[in-house]
């Protein structure tokens, strides 16, 4: 499915469920959860100078690694995570050659694909010390694991819930 449609699904399966979604206390406590361990990733991002350096890249470089395409890897179930987190999705691109939901400040979502999360270019790389390296990785290693249980308990609860109705 194109992003385009993905959106249209994780729309209607919120207008659907999202109320049960958010009273579920497993749910809620994951999204909870995701919140933390992403905020925890973009003060690390930032201290590190990671943000910057992305944003100097996309605005002065012509970056690359929000390139166009790569919204199609969001599934449903994750653009869904998007709205029970109370995100918005773009009604429109901003850029033809970058991601869908590359935004004026970086990503439109809180809840982002394991790709997003974890690609570091080789200039970023080359850029941090092994300790800090390793800190990133730790910190957004706790950021992929929350979005990963989230999305399965998000599909566990859909399954359930179509068998319940």
């Amino acid at each position: 499915m194109t992003s385009n449609e993905n959106m249209k699904v994780a729309q209607c399966l919120f207008a659907r469920w999202g109320k049960e979604l958010l009273a579920d206390s497993r749910i809620h406590g994951l999204l909870e959860a995701l919140r933390e361990k992403v905020a925890a990733s973009g003060r690390v991002a930032r201290k590190l100078g990671l943000v910057a350096a992305c944003k100097h890249c996309e605005e002065e470089e012509g970056g690359s690694c929000c390139g166009a395409g790569i919204e199609n890897r969001y599934t449903p179930h994750l653009l869904l995570i998007n709205l029970l987190l109370g995100r918005t999705l773009p009604p429109d691109r901003r850029l033809s050659d970058s991601c869908y939901f590359l935004g004026t400040d970086g990503c439109t979502l809180t809840a982002r694909h394991i790709l997003c999360i974890n690609y570091l270019c080789p200039n970023l790389q080359r850029s941090l010390t092994h300790e800090n390296l390793v800190r990133l990785q730790a910190t957004t290693g706790e950021e992929m694991e929350t979005v990963f249980r989230l999305h399965e308990a998000v599909k566990q609860f859909l399954v359930e819930g179509e068998h319940d109705h």
